[in-house]
């Protein structure tokens, strides 16, 4: 009997590390393939002239470097907790998180400044050439939004990665139809449009980014719940009489923890306390819960006896 609840003990962190090791080989291969094309297109906007490759290429620096430190972030999340830091070190892909959303605002917003200009005094593009570069890129592009595509739930770090190649993959059918038009039509001012398009989609995608990460980090609460709801679902339970200092926030990605007072009218404390537990986590999927008990004929102002 003690073997069978060690190994259901050991399943969750075994499923937890195979899931941190599958995240981290897909981060190192789409990393890999955007290193490679950004210098080619980067050398081939320089050689065509072309700002949407450029934009294109810069956004995949700064694919690069979010890549990386999500790496880092995978990696640094293993760290063990310490009597200093009792939660331990999931917060720091909270951290990269919010500097890859930051990273693509502050792309997107050169961009946008670049593409005014070019506006005024659009310049000759080599068209054909900047399509056959475009071309290739979406395809690797593709490739590394089909490895991220299935981990993208997974941690607001790896929605960041995930969002920073679908951008890519936004820039890299943008310089396409640009460069189209410009062959076709000679429309050079459509070169400086797309890149201003693909920037107003890269900004909303990054906001919401940014806005998830700060939420986070002021430990509001999930999106998914319902403090109030919360409180009346716990008052609920047969035998506590209220529930107040309800707090709910979140630690990392798919990790929330909750602390609450629930005064009591019942002496079956064990019960009431699994079915509390119980609440929240079915309920409102938030694992990690302290619940003080108080009794009802001791709770009062500024003097309660905790259980």
């Amino acid at each position: 009997m003690k073997g069978r609840q060690s190994g259901a003990h050991l399943r969750p962190h075994l499923c937890e590390s195979e899931g941190r090791a599958a995240q981290t080989r897909s981060l190192k291969r789409a990393l890999a393939v955007t290193s490679i094309f950004l210098v080619a297109e980067f050398v081939g906007g320089l050689w065509t002239n072309s700002l949407a490759l450029l934009a294109d290429a810069g956004h995949m620096l700064t694919d690069a470097a979010a890549l990386t430190l999500s790496l880092f972030a995978v990696w640094f999340t293993r760290k063990p907790a310490t009597p200093e830091k009792t939660y331990g070190y999931f917060r720091v892909e909270i951290l990269v998180a919010l500097a890859n959303g930051t990273g693509l605002l502050i792309i997107a917003l050169a961009i946008l400044w670049e593409s005014y200009e070019r506006f005024l005094n659009p310049p000759l593009v080599k068209s054909l050439e900047m399509v056959a570069i475009a071309a290739a890129g979406l395809i690797a592009n593709l490739f590394c939004v089909r490895i991220l595509h299935g981990h993208r739930h997974d941690s607001l770090n790896l929605r960041g990665a995930f969002l920073h190649v679908l951008g890519d993959v936004l820039g890299s059918v943008a310089a396409i139809l640009a460069g189209v038009a410009m062959w076709w039509g000679g429309y050079y001012w459509a070169d400086p449009l797309v890149s201003s398009l693909v920037a107003l989609l890269i900004c909303v995608s990054a906001w919401r980014l940014v806005s998830d990460a700060v939420g986070i980090l002021l430990e509001g609460a999930p999106a998914h719940v319902n403090v109030e709801s919360m409180r009346h679902e716990l008052t609920r339970v047969p035998g506590v009489a209220s529930v107040h200092d309800l707090h709910v926030w979140t630690l990392t990605s798919g990790r929330h923890a909750m602390t609450c007072h629930a005064v009591i009218e019942s002496p079956n404390q064990r019960a009431i306390l699994e079915r509390m537990r119980a609440v929240s986590q079915e309920q409102f999927q938030v694992d990690h819960t302290t619940i003080q008990l108080e009794e009802e004929d001791l709770c009062q102002e500024n003097h309660t006896i905790c259980l």
